[in-house]
Order: C-alpha cells, then structure tokens, then sequence
C-alpha cells in the first residue's frame, strides 16, 4: 500500500501565496494525502477562504500561535500520515507529480527522505547526509516520518533554525536519511528566513553548541563565526 504523506502549510497574512501552494497541492496526482493548513488567526480574508475550501484540504485550524515552529508542531499533532512534508505558504511542488513520481508503488523505511530544491528557477541540489553547520537539504524538500516529528517535536526557543536544530538531533540518534535525484519543491525566497540570515547563523551556532561534542565544534564553529560575521557586516 502506498505511503500516506501529510502535507502541512503554515500561513499568517498571506492568502494569495497559500492559494497558489494549495492549487500546488490540488494538482498533485499522488491521491493517498491528507492536507493541513496552520492559519495564525489572519485579518487578510483567510480564515473565510478556508472554511468555503472544497478542494483537498483534510483540516485545518485558525488561531494565534507563537510561531512558525509552534504552528508546525500544532499541524505534527494533528496528522495521521507516514511521512509530512511542510510546504508553506507560497512554496510549491516542483511537478504536479511529484510525489507519484517518489512514492507511487514504493515503499520506504528511511526516517527522513529529501531531494533538492529549485530557488529563483534554477535546481540547488542537496547534499548527502552528514552533521553539519547548516541545513543542507530545504526543509520543503524532505519527509520526514511523523514519529520522529513527535518524538523530536520543534524546539520553538530557535525561532529561525528550529528545523535544523531537529535535523540535528535525527543526525546524532543515528536516524537514517535517504537521498532522492529530483526536485522535490519550488521555494518562495521572500521568506523570513532569507531576510533575517544573521539571526538564523546565531541560532545555528548555539545549536552545534548545544548538542554536538568537542571535536565536532572544533570543526564546525568556525565556519559559523566567519558566515555570521560576514552576514552581519553586508547588513543581512
């Protein structure tokens, strides 16, 4: 039997982008999903929008929360598939089969299945797995079992790297990851975390110190303490 993929968004304010992430999800001709979106309570129209959906859409709620991690971690607590991929608000599929294409008659026991991403139309691969300073997959290109989400949920104290921070912690409990050969989503590159960089660096940086051991910081540190320095001297 085919993997059910629970598909979660995350919106505040921004109803056009979400239309076009749920055209995105509307179009996919993988069938066995089940569709959440997060609203944090929007003034734009989009709690109306999504009571009068009659598309795909399996839940959804619309409520404050206190943040992104906060709001993805409320969709972890609501989803019933075997793997959740987080699409938010203005990301898409690179394809509308995209997941027939990865999970039509497969079945899959890896922790994490991640592909590359397209940013600004052009293909930024991944890398293969290892402990790193930094993401080197796009959080929007990767499932990820939904009880690896509830075992680790997201640590909401990082409010830019939250998901790396949990990247992290599958990497050193030795959950295994599998490496796919294709574009998994499109990335809208308005968000947050591309206009805040050095804050997401500092983050990144308290977490390799927080989990990883002495030889690991030796190597990793550094590179953090140059790409924050230079991120927070162009302005970034």
């Amino acid at each position: 039997m085919n993997h059910k993929i629970t598909i979660i968004t995350v919106c505040f304010n921004s109803l056009e982008m979400l239309k076009k992430t749920m055209q995105s999800v509307e179009t996919q001709t993988y069938s066995n999903i089940e569709y959440i979106v997060i609203d944090g309570k929007s003034t734009d129209g989009t709690p109306e929008f999504l009571s009068n959906y009659q598309g795909k859409l399996s839940k959804y709620v619309s409520e404050p929360d206190k943040g992104i991690y906060d709001a993805m971690n409320k969709g972890v607590n609501m989803s019933e598939g075997d793997y959740v991929i987080f699409l938010n608000a203005g990301d898409l599929f690179a394809e509308n089969t995209t997941l027939e294409k990865i999970f039509d008659g497969k079945t899959y026991d890896s922790d994490v299945i991640y592909g590359d991403v397209i940013k600004n139309g052009r293909v930024k691969p991944a890398e293969k797995n290892h402990n790193a300073h930094k993401m080197y997959f796009c959080h929007q290109s990767c499932f990820t079992k939904l009880e690896c989400l509830k075992q680790f949920p997201f640590d909401t104290k990082y409010k830019m790297s939250a998901d790396f921070n949990f990247f992290k912690i599958l990497t050193l409990n030795n959950k295994t990851f599998k490496q796919l050969d294709l574009p998994v989503s499109i990335f809208d590159t308005t968000g947050v975390s591309n206009t805040k960089r050095s804050k997401g660096l500092k983050e990144n940086i308290n977490i390799v110190k927080e989990h990883d051991d002495f030889i690991n910081k030796l190597r990793l540190l550094p590179r953090l303490y140059f790409v924050y320095w230079y991120a927070t001297m162009r302005g970034k």
